[in-house]
């Protein structure tokens, strides 16, 4: 189908074209297109668990192994990581089904067009933590490696990441298929050799009591906490996922299998590495004697392992390339992650859209500063309080999907997100949401008693799941959709379910855009035609002239 544009209209032309063609701008704030979706299942899961590579895990593992011992420790990762994979589970799949990134399903999922900048800000502050806490990660390596100050380390570590970031996924997933292989060698194989060639360092290992001197829930349950801050990890592997091709019945197998291991799969790898984390923190402490900022550093504790495989300056090397090559893979993600969060947030707000690319830069100098002011020294801490929010987001989401769309039918199924077709603030989620991170953080900061401090994150998960539905039952569901059809009549899935490829020309733009991102423009054609226009577009419509009317009651969707 196609629409003519008048002369006005095309004066009126913005920079929407720039959203899918400017340098790596990938589709940051829209439906993902079928004709740009040309990855294998494989590849873009692959791409999606590249991000896995991040060195955090073994720092979170060590600092929880060494207050609450391993015990309270492993348990605690365990317990995280069950959760994790139950939250993500959902969102994972809608992102692989539907082609949208986590923002978009936000809104359309409890939250509404404005509501879910405020996840956008969750979202993009578990960014740059998670940013700095590799960038120190690295400068520390250089430091150990080169005699590189960590100041200019930090410097280093987040200058080396532009280049590859703004270009894009499509560069951003070469990079995360050639290093892939090299960093599993480089982790897994030292690993092996540890336990057969000191085969006590697994009794030291499980018989370590911390700092706490002994197992207990408590323990456990902070532990926990701390790795729950990791729930929000699932939105950076959504920004891979959203990418994942049309599931037929030739790839089903293959769709179903990458989404699941690339979705809520991720914490099997993360929760493997925290143990290890432990493991190592134990080895460096017990049997080398080493100090306690030396076991919850990657660097020392892979440098430590090798130095039993090679003569120091090889291991010093190989430790350094570890490292480096590990904040590369995690902090090019991060950083495009956090980009595509602050650009959603300031073009909804603002209605004009800057290019995916000054985020990055944003993203970087709050990284930058971070690091500078030495986050990683109070890394647990940050994380702990940091895991109320993001938990009180994720949960949000998934029970809206699990319960509210699926069991109770009162959410739409589809995560709608275009600009009038939903309410600007929906209070299902953002309720629950509010309800759950202020009471939660509350427990953190021990209002309701120090005992009950260790089992926020808990709270926020069990409060968020319990209210998502109880006010999307109070509401009746009225504040899910603003319309219920956006005015074209051409089928939105094809026979297999999946989002139509059929294309509609913006009347703003001229683009071409498959049918989930095109709407009816309220605006008629001088010939009293029916036009169309790209959500986007839509987005920046500052007088909202082509928003259609509400719609007071529901009709055939």
């Amino acid at each position: 189908m196609t629409t003519t544009m008048t002369d006005t209209q095309q004066t009126n032309r913005q920079s929407e074209n720039g959203a899918s063609t400017k340098l790596g701008d990938d589709y940051p704030l829209r439906f993902a297109p079928r004709h740009y979706r040309t990855w294998a299942p494989a590849t873009v899961a692959g791409s999606a668990l590249g991000g896995m590579a991040y060195l955090a895990d073994f720092s979170i593992g060590a600092g929880i192994g060494i207050a609450h011992g391993t015990a309270s420790a492993v348990g605690g990762i365990l317990i995280a990581a069950a959760l994790i994979f139950l939250s993500s589970a959902p969102l994972a799949i809608y992102a692989a089904k539907f082609n949208l990134d986590l923002d978009l399903i936000t809104r359309g999922s409890g939250f509404g067009y404005y509501g879910s900048i405020i996840t956008n800000v969750i979202f993009a502050t578990f960014t740059f933590i998670f940013f700095a806490t590799e960038g120190a990660i690295m400068a520390q390596g250089l430091k150990l490696g080169l005699g590189v100050p960590l100041w200019l380390g930090y410097l280093i570590s987040t200058v080396i990441i532009i280049p590859v970031v703004v270009f894009g996924m499509k560069l951003l997933q070469k990079v995360q298929t050639a290093t892939n292989p090299l960093w599993l060698v480089m982790m897994v194989l030292p690993l092996g050799y540890l336990v057969i060639r000191h085969p006590e360092s697994v009794e030291n290992f499980l018989s370590y009591q911390g700092n706490s001197g002994g197992t207990n829930l408590a323990g456990m349950m902070a532990s926990a906490g701390v790795c729950l801050a990791l729930a929000a990890q699932i939105a950076e592997n959504i920004d891979y996922i959203r990418f994942m091709p049309p599931k037929t019945k030739d790839n089903a197998v293959a769709w179903w299998v990458s989404v699941l291991m690339s979705g809520p799969g991720w914490v099997i790898f993360g929760a493997a590495k925290q143990i290890i984390g432990v493991f190592l923190a134990v080895y460096v402490l017990s049997v080398l004697g080493g100090s306690a900022t030396e076991a919850v550093e990657p660097v020392h504790q892979f440098m430590n392992v090798y130095r039993e495989m090679m003569p120091t300056g090889l291991a010093v090397t190989l430790a350094v390339l570890l490292v480096v090559m590990s904040q590369i893979k995690i902090n090019a993600t991060n950083a495009y992650s956090g980009s595509l969060a602050w650009t959603n947030a300031y073009t909804r707000v603002v209605k004009s859209y800057p290019g995916r690319i000054v985020f990055v830069f944003v993203n970087l100098g709050i990284s930058l500063a971070l690091m500078e002011f030495n986050m990683f020294s109070m890394l647990n801490a940050v994380l702990g309080f940091y895991s109320n929010l993001a938990i009180a987001w994720i949960f949000t989401v998934a029970a809206d999907i699990a319960i509210n769309k699926w069991l109770l039918k009162i959410s739409p199924i589809y995560p709608e997100y275009r600009r009038g077709m939903i309410h600007d603030f929906n209070s299902v989620g953002i309720v629950s949401l509010v309800a759950s991170a202020l009471i939660s953080v509350a427990m953190y900061f021990g209002v309701f008693g120090e005992a009950l401090a260790p089992y926020s994150a808990l709270a926020a998960a069990a409060i968020a799941v319990v209210l998502t539905p109880v006010m999307a039952i109070v509401t009746r569901g009225r504040y899910y959709r603003r319309r219920f059809h956006d005015g074209i009549d051409a089928p939105f899935f094809d026979e297999y379910g999946n989002p139509s490829d059929e294309s509609f020309v913006c009347v703003v733009t001229g683009e071409q855009v498959e049918r989930p991102d095109a709407i009816l423009s309220a605006q008629r054609g001088e010939k009293g035609q029916a036009q169309y226009i790209s959500s986007l577009a839509l987005t920046m419509d500052k007088e909202g002239a082509h928003v259609m009317p509400a719609q007071a009651t529901r009709v055939s969707e």
